[in-house]
C-alpha cells in the first residue's frame, strides 16, 4: 500500500469506527477505558468531565495511546494503534462543534463548565490487520 492509501484506509477505519480505548498513564503504569471519538481528518477529539481521572493524568503527562476499529470477528478487522499528544480544550466553538444530544446524559449541554473535550494530536498512527498488509504507519 502506498501512503495515500494507508491514509484512505486509517480515514476508512476512523468513520466507521467512534468507540475505542483510551490509555493515559497513571502513577507511571497504563489506564485504559472506553471512549467516543469524533476526527477531523487524522486529528481525535473526545468529550469528558473536567473533574474525572484522566483529564488529571493528561494534565500530567499528555501522551496517550487509543485503540480504535476491530469489530471481534477476527483476521481481516482493521484496527488502529494510535499514539498521540493530548490537551486539554474548553474552547466554545469546539464543544458546540461535538455536542451532540446523547452528551445530555453527562452535561447540561454545551455550555457546560464541567464539559471539556480532549484533543489529541497524533504523531503516529499503525494500521493493523488489513488482509494480505503486513502493519503499516505513518507518522505525523
Amino acid at each position: 500500500m502506498n501512503e495515500k492509501q494507508v491514509k484512505d484506509k486509517i480515514l476508512e477505519v476512523l468513520e466507521h469506527h467512534k468507540v475505542g480505548t483510551l490509555a493515559t498513564v497513571q502513577q507511571n503504569k497504563p489506564h485504559s477505558r472506553y471512549m467516543t471519538f469524533h476526527n477531523e481528518d487524522l486529528h481525535l477529539y473526545t468529550a469528558t468531565d473536567k473533574d474525572t481521572h484522566k483529564a488529571e493524568e493528561i494534565e500530567q503527562n499528555p501522551y496517550v495511546h487509543v485503540l480504535l476499529g476491530y469489530d471481534g470477528k477476527g483476521f481481516e478487522d482493521p484496527y488502529l494503534e494510535v499514539e498521540g499528544k493530548a490537551v486539554i480544550n474548553d474552547s466554545k466553538e469546539l464543544k458546540e462543534k461535538l455536542w451532540n444530544e446523547y452528551m445530555k446524559h453527562w452535561f447540561k449541554g454545551p455550555e457546560d463548565p464541567d464539559y471539556i473535550v480532549l484533543d489529541i494530536q497524533p504523531t503516529q498512527i499503525r494500521l493493523m490487520n488489513v488482509e494480505g498488509e503486513d502493519p503499516q504507519t505513518i507518522q505525523l
